[in-house]
C-alpha cells in the first residue's frame, strides 16, 4: 500500500486542501473553472494535555456512577440521534439506501445521512459518474429549495426511502447547504432571485478566513452567498426544511455551517438566521464547522451539534500506528461537550479534496472506526466510500447514485456499532496497554464491555488493568477467549486486530 509519513500528509492539510463540502476537487474548484487564490486551511488541533505517562483517561462518570451520559439515550430507551453510529451513504440514491435499509440496520447504524436532496445543478448533461463525465459536488450547488434531483431521486422516492426506514427504527438525516447557491447563476430558479430586492452577499470572493465578515458574508470558492440576513431568505429555506421532515427525515446536517453568521456576530452582519431555520421539527441537527481561524465552534455548539474536523486527524494517525490516549482523548475543542460532536474517520471533504484516500487502506479504517464507535462521546459518522475504491483508485466504479463499498457493513463494524448501542449510558475508560503507548488501545464502557484494538504487526498478550467486572469474554467476530480477574484482564489480541467484548 502507498503511504506518505505524517510530515507530508500535515503540509497537505497546512496547504488549505481541505475544501468544505460545496467544494469542488482540487484544481476544479469551481464549475465556472476558476480555481481561488486562497483554501480553507485546516488549524492544528488544540493542545492535549497529559497526566503522567499520558496512558490513562477516564471519564467524568465511574463505572458505577454514569449518570452524566443519559444523553445517550432517548426517554424509551431508544439510542438518540446524537449518539448512535450514523451511515453516510454518500452519492447513494434513495432508491438504492431503500434496497439496503435492512443490511444498514443490520450492521447496527441508528441513523443514514443523504447527500443533498434539493434541486441541483445539472452538470456535464446530466452524467452520473462521481468525477468525470458528472461530478458529486453538483448536489452541493443548489438552483432551487425543492425536494429531489436528477442524482439521487424524486421526492416520491425520497418519501418511500424515509417511510421504510421508519419501519425499521432507522433515522434519515438530509445534508442541507443553506449558505449558497450553484456558481452558475443562469441556472439558479426565479423562485430564489425574485425572493427580495437583495437575495445574494455582495462580498465577493472569501480571501482572509481570520475576517469573521469575509467568512460569513463572502463567496465561497464561487458559489454565490446568499442573503442570509433577509427574512425572505430565512423564511424560503425554513419551509424546504419543515417540507424535509414533513416527508419523512428526522434531521438535518447542515454543510457550511460556519459560513452563515450568528446572532452575537458583528452587528453589521450579524442574524437570527439559525434560531429561525433550527426551528424546523427536526430531531437532530449539526453544523459542519471546519475549525480554523474564526471558526467559532463553541458558539455553533450552543445552537446545535458540530462537526469534529480536527479529531478526524487524529483518528486516521490512531488508526495508522498512533494508539497513544494522549493523541485520541481530546474531541478537539474544550469549550464543547462531547455529547455536541459529530465524529468520523474520513469525510466526504478529506475523502475528495486532501489526497488522504491513498493513505489509508479499509482495515485502517476500520481500526480508526474501531476507535470512535467504542468512545462515548459524539455520534460517529461512516463514510461509505465507492465500490472499488481502493489506495490505488480513489474513485472505484465511479458511479453515482449506486451503493459504495461493502465496508460499511464488516463483521468487524457490525461488531462494533452493536457494541456502542449495547453500551449506551455508559461511561469510559481509555487505557493503552503496551508499554509505549502507541500500537494498542483498550477503551472500557462502565464495567460491561470493552473494544481492545492493536495497530502493530504482530500478536500482543494482553495482561493489564481492567475496570470490567470478573469473568470470560468471547469476542464477537473471532470467539477469542479473554478473561477478567480481580482487576486483570488477560488474553491475546491480533496484529492490527480489533477485539470487541461484552
Amino acid at each position: 500500500m502507498k503511504k506518505k509519513t505524517y510530515a507530508v500528509l500535515a503540509a497537505i492539510i497546512a496547504a488549505g486542501a481541505i475544501f468544505s463540502g460545496c467544494g469542488n476537487a482540487p484544481g476544479v474548484v469551481s464549475d465556472t473553472g476558476s480555481v481561488p487564490s486562497t483554501a480553507e486551511s485546516s488549524a492544528a488541533a488544540e493542545s492535549q494535555s497529559e497526566s503522567g505517562a499520558a496512558e490513562t483517561a477516564n471519564s467524568t462518570a465511574s463505572a458505577a456512577d454514569n449518570s452524566s451520559y443519559a444523553y445517550q439515550k432517548n426517554d424509551d430507551g431508544t439510542i438518540a440521534m446524537s449518539y448512535g453510529a450514523i451511515l453516510h451513504a454518500w452519492s447513494w440514491s434513495f432508491n438504492t439506501i431503500t434496497e439496503n435499509l435492512q443490511a444498514i440496520k443490520d450492521a447496527g447504524y441508528t441513523s443514514i445521512q443523504t447527500s443533498p436532496i434539493n434541486e441541483c445543478k445539472v452538470g456535464e448533461d446530466g452524467g452520473m459518474e462521481i468525477y468525470g463525465k458528472g461530478k458529486w459536488y453538483y448536489h452541493y450547488q443548489p438552483t432551487d429549495y425543492t425536494i429531489g434531483n436528477y442524482q439521487l431521486g424524486t421526492e416520491d422516492e425520497f418519501k418511500k426511502m424515509c417511510a421504510e426506514a421508519k419501519k425499521l427504527g432507522l433515522k434519515i438525516i438530509v445534508d442541507a447547504p443553506l449558505n449558497h447557491v450553484s456558481s452558475d447563476m443562469s441556472v439558479v430558479s426565479d423562485n430564489i432571485k425574485n425572493l427580495c430586492d437583495e437575495p445574494f452577499h455582495e462580498v465577493g470572493e472569501i480571501t482572509n478566513y481570520a475576517s469573521r465578515k469575509q467568512v460569513t458574508q463572502g463567496d465561497l470558492l464561487g458559489l454565490h452567498d446568499l442573503n442570509t440576513q433577509d427574512k425572505k431568505v430565512q423564511e424560503y429555506e425554513l419551509a424546504y426544511l419543515k417540507n424535509v421532515i414533513a416527508d419523512g427525515a428526522s434531521g438535518f446536517r447542515f454543510d457550511a455551517a460556519k459560513h452563515i453568521e450568528l446572532p452575537d456576530d458583528k452587528d453589521t452582519f450579524a442574524s437570527d438566521f439559525w434560531p429561525t431555520v433550527l426551528d424546523n421539527g427536526a430531531e437532530f441537527q449539526y453544523g459542519e464547522i471546519l475549525q480554523g481561524e474564526g471558526d467559532r465552534i463553541d458558539a455553533y455548539a450552543e445552537l446545535m451539534s458540530v462537526t469534529a474536523s480536527n479529531y478526524g486527524e487524529s483518528v486516521r494517525r490512531a488508526a495508522s500506528g498512533n494508539m497513544s490516549v494522549s493523541n485520541i482523548a481530546s474531541y478537539g475543542s474544550s469549550k464543547v461537550d462531547e455529547s455536541k460532536f459529530v465524529t468520523w474517520v474520513e469525510s466526504h471533504d478529506n475523502y475528495c479534496n486532501d489526497g488522504s484516500w491513498e493513505n489509508y487502506d479499509e482495515s485502517e479504517i476500520e481500526r480508526g472506526w474501531a476507535v470512535i464507535a467504542a468512545r462515548s462521546g459524539g455520534a460517529p459518522l461512516f463514510f461509505s466510500r465507492p465500490a472499488g475504491a481502493s489506495t490505488d483508485d480513489q474513485w472505484g466504479n465511479n458511479k453515482l447514485g449506486v451503493a459504495g463499498s461493502d465496508a460499511f457493513k464488516s463483521a468487524n463494524v457490525t461488531a462494533l456499532n452493536t457494541f456502542r448501542n449495547e453500551m449506551a449510558g455508559l461511561g469510559e475508560t481509555l487505557t493503552n496497554p503496551d508499554g509505549d503507548g502507541r500500537e494498542v488501545m483498550m477503551i472500557e464502557r462502565g464495567d460491561k464491555g470493552a473494544v481492545i484494538i492493536n495497530s502493530g504487526e504482530n500478536d500482543y498478550a494482553l495482561d493489564a488493568e481492567s475496570v470490567l467486572k470478573d469473568g470470560t469474554y468471547k469476542d464477537k467476530v473471532t470467539n477469542a477467549e479473554f478473561t477478567v480477574t480481580g482487576g486483570k484482564i488477560s488474553g491475546t489480541v491480533p496484529a492490527g486486530g480489533i477485539i470487541v467484548i461484552y
